[in-house]
């Protein structure tokens, strides 16, 4: 929770000669009073309740905000049985508005006054997040092991979401035998194998995660499939490499406001006068949102999620924007995916990676399923051409 309670902080008592005087109200009085304005009691019994095992709970979340409700349940001093629709109810009932921790105040100002996301910095995320490990990622993901969004439109399963995700993808690309398309932030390479294999294309992928590169060459074996270890800033400086296509999905929360405009030069600079460039990204509504402080600190560092606004600002005069799609609420059915598999698989990563670990994903993966439940953040494609496509653009859907 985010943001600073402005309500009163003081409830009515009776003396003894049976006048009225204020109390001050007790931190897990006034956690409480939160609390029931989104439905949720202390203590109780209905799924998305939450139980305190530790006194002080409420005062370190009123204190620390959501950096106080994140570390607080990786200590274990609090649980909930449907964490996902505990932190959805919570934002639906902007809760995370009311309060605020110091942790915020500071995300916000790094955010104003550093390039969290340089050229120095942005080997971070790599080494902190996808270099987790390979076989914890394979037990977490679908078959193509894609990390994104998957696509549950006529989906029943992870893995046909996934698959028809990575198809949509290849359909609004227009993809031909013969193409080149270049994946910004590839991964472990599902969509240039999947591109490869259904649709005769040749790729190349930009990965800042040596696990990653590494897993995906051995997965893409035989295929004409290139991963190279290279921040986006880095590749094509020269001017020489040229795509019919290209894509970077689930790359962009990584860039960083400040360097939004560099990032689509890049683009620009490597993509052919008639071919197009699919952008699938998480946005949030409001730009001057900062990171949420426990995402950044455990999960995802120097992390910055788009407006929708602020992608537009940055591909102005580079590029024509022909098609945006939100399926925003498909990433809550993912996360709970991934999170199931995730149960399923710990007990053979229990003793490599600890409890309070699987305390941390489990509160990661779920408590960002609520935040696409409660339509805080959003999941956008973006179809980009630099010229317009003549005739206009049709989207595959």
């Amino acid at each position: 929770m985010e943001h600073t309670h402005s309500g009163s902080s003081s409830s009515l008592r009776v003396r003894p000669d049976g006048a009225q005087q204020a109390r001050p109200r007790s931190a897990l009085e006034a956690f409480a009073g939160l609390l029931a304005e989104a439905g949720i009691e202390v203590d109780g019994k209905r799924p998305w309740d939450i139980q305190l095992h530790n006194p002080q709970t409420a005062e370190r979340v009123l204190a620390g905000g959501s950096l106080g409700l994140g570390e607080s349940y990786m200590d274990g001093w609090w649980d909930c049985e449907r964490l996902d629709e505990f932190i959805a109810r919570v934002l639906r009932a902007r809760l995370d508005e009311r309060v605020s921790g110091t942790a915020m105040l500071v995300q916000g100002l790094r955010a104003k006054l550093m390039n969290l996301q340089s050229l120095k910095r942005a080997w971070h995320v790599g080494q902190v997040h996808y270099d987790t490990g390979n076989t914890f990622f394979e037990a977490m993901l679908d078959p193509h092991m894609a990390y994104t969004c998957g696509y549950w439109k006529d989906a029943s399963s992870l893995t046909q979401a996934q698959e028809a995700k990575l198809d949509l993808i290849c359909r609004k690309l227009d993809l031909r035998p013969g193409m080149r398309l270049l994946d910004i932030g590839c991964g472990w390479g599902s969509l240039m194998k999947f591109a490869a294999e259904r649709y005769g294309v040749s790729c190349v992928g930009l990965t800042i995660s040596r696990e990653q590169a590494e897993h995906g060459a051995a997965r893409c074996a035989g295929l004409p499939v290139e991963f190279r270890l290279e921040d986006y800033r880095e590749f094509g400086a020269d001017g020489h490499q040229r795509f019919d296509r290209i894509a970077s999905v689930g790359m962009f929360e990584h860039v960083g406001h400040k360097n939004h405009r560099h990032f689509f030069k890049v683009a620009r600079r490597c993509l052919a006068d008639d071919g197009l460039f699919l952008l699938h990204t998480i946005g949030k509504n409001l730009r001057r949102t900062p990171t949420d402080p426990w995402i950044d600190r455990y999960i995802f560092p120097n992390g910055d999620l788009p407006s929708l606004g602020q992608v537009a600002e940055a591909t102005e005069n580079l590029f024509i924007t022909e098609d945006v799609h939100n399926f925003g609420a498909d990433y809550d059915r993912t996360l709970m995916a991934w999170h199931a598999n995730f149960e399923a698989t710990w007990p053979h990563f229990a003793a490599s990676y600890g409890e309070r670990f699987r305390r941390m994903w489990r509160y990661y993966l779920l408590a960002c399923a609520g935040t696409f439940r409660a339509r805080t953040t959003q999941l956008w494609q973006f179809v980009l051409s630099p010229q317009g496509v003549v005739g206009g653009y049709q989207r595959s859907s």
